[in-house]
């Protein structure tokens, strides 16, 4: 009898388990694309950055992220990598296909880096001050696309800038490797963590936590559209 209450008990919770593990949002990102410039872009750069978000997702515990070899052969023949959005009519086949519920497409829109003079540089025991001092800003246009549609659900242009020497949001808790391993500690990199992170709290708190916190993105969004309003010389 008690095997029995003990097998029910155990059934019960895989269940649960499954049920929860069914209702995460299944997801796919693909290469990201540069319309950027940036120095630091090169050959490969475009997964990388699509496996390092990748993680930066499956670390929230709340989505289920499908591997890169699921989805690369099916958007090179879909043309989602470099459209952004499936073909009319394409939308359910994607879905049964790879297997995702949405697919995330990233571009690399606007990287700037900016050195400054701080004044004649003083080091000692390994500690500097003045010298130069170098920061970096990055922009990602995102677009989250309903794999069994084809519409874009989602879309939004993150923002991520290196500050004062480190991340200015969120903890990163991926790596650098490939062609960006030698950007870890630089400007671009810290610019480029921090995106990251970004894109994974945006897309939490729209597709996940609906919780209210999407004041503070639209927020974000009304602050960068001012500030890009200002920038512009209008006759």
């Amino acid at each position: 009898m008690k095997k029995s209450c003990l097998a029910v008990l155990l059934a019960g919770l895989v269940g649960a388990g499954s049920a929860f593990a069914a209702g995460k949002p299944a997801i796919g990102v693909a290469e990201f694309k540069n319309e950027s410039g940036a120095g630091w872009w090169r050959g490969g750069v475009g997964w990388e950055l699509s496996g390092m978000l990748s993680n930066e997702l499956s670390s929230t515990g709340n989505f289920r992220v499908l591997e890169r070899n699921k989805l690369g052969n099916v958007l090179e023949e879909q043309n989602l990598a470099a459209s952004g959005r499936v073909r009319a009519g394409t939308g359910a086949k994607m879905g049964q296909v790879t297997g995702a519920d949405y697919l995330v497409f990233g571009t690399v829109t606007s990287y700037e880096e900016h050195t400054a003079d701080t004044g004649g540089g003083l080091s000692f025991r390994g500690i500097s001050l003045g010298g130069k001092k170098s920061e970096a800003y990055i922009a990602v246009d995102v677009r989250v696309v309903n794999a069994e549609t084809g519409e874009v659900d989602y879309s939004r242009t993150i923002e991520g800038r290196s500050s004062g020497g480190g991340v200015s949001v969120g903890v990163f808790r991926g790596g650098f490797g490939g062609s960006l391993a030698h950007e870890q500690n630089t400007p671009a990199g810290k610019a480029i963590r921090a995106a990251l992170v970004e894109i994974t709290d945006y897309l939490d708190c729209v597709m996940v936590a609906k919780d209210g916190c999407e004041a503070e993105f639209s927020a974000k969004e009304r602050k960068r559209r001012d500030s890009n309003r200002k920038s512009l010389k209008l006759d």
